[in-house]
């Protein structure tokens, strides 16, 4: 069965945030839905406006702590249909690449529950380690590898200015959480950048 995501961070969450103070907090799937996509720094502010640094850090740290074990030992699979053929079938021709505004280890455990490797996936780089916005992370990651003609695929506003503010092609995936004003290109579902790419070489 392919699980909701948003669900099961959202009741980690709650156990987190209740765990910190928040004894009758219930972070709802659609809450996350909306913070999707943004760094943590800024889903602890949206999330607890009210408290101070020290109660977001550490409600933040057992978000995250929760999240992990919760998302590793959920059985079910939590990828959109087609990704991770996608991936494999597209990686001996394309070096794909992941960048997130996650926190350290999330795409490691994405990475893990998938079964994908650096045979895959060539480089990866998240707000978690370098403290960084999407938008330096992209620019940073496509100078590195020396990428010509990058794109990036994303589902959110957030991405999508990100994406812009680094200078490379953006396309949507309109199956995702969230609803980006334009791009280069639309999915329907992940498969479709098969043909996508086939297209436009």
């Amino acid at each position: 069965d392919v699980c909701s995501s948003d669900l099961i961070v959202a009741k980690a969450w709650t156990r987190a945030v209740r765990e910190t103070g928040y004894s009758d907090m219930t972070v709802e799937p659609d809450t996350l839905k909306g913070l999707f996509g943004r760094t943590m720094d800024e889903i602890a502010e949206a999330l607890l406006p009210g408290a101070s640094d020290t109660m977001r850090g550490t409600a933040m740290d057992k978000c995250v702590l929760y999240e992990q074990e919760a998302l590793e030992n959920d059985p079910c699979d939590i990828c959109y249909p087609g990704v991770i053929e996608t991936i494999r079938e597209l990686s001996p021709r394309l070096p794909i690449s992941i960048v997130s505004n996650c926190q350290s280890g999330y795409i490691e455990l994405f990475m893990k529950k998938t079964g994908l490797t650096d045979r895959e996936i060539r480089d990866t780089s998240c707000f978690g380690d370098t403290g960084k916005g999407k938008a330096d992370n992209i620019r940073e990651l496509v100078v590195k590898r020396g990428y010509k003609n990058a794109f990036y695929v994303g589902d959110t506003e957030g991405d999508r200015v990100a994406v812009r503010e680094a200078g490379i092609g953006f396309i949507a995936a309109d199956y995702g959480f969230g609803d980006p004003e334009e791009a280069d290109h639309r999915l329907k579902d992940f498969g479709e950048l098969r043909d996508l790419i086939s297209q436009n070489k």
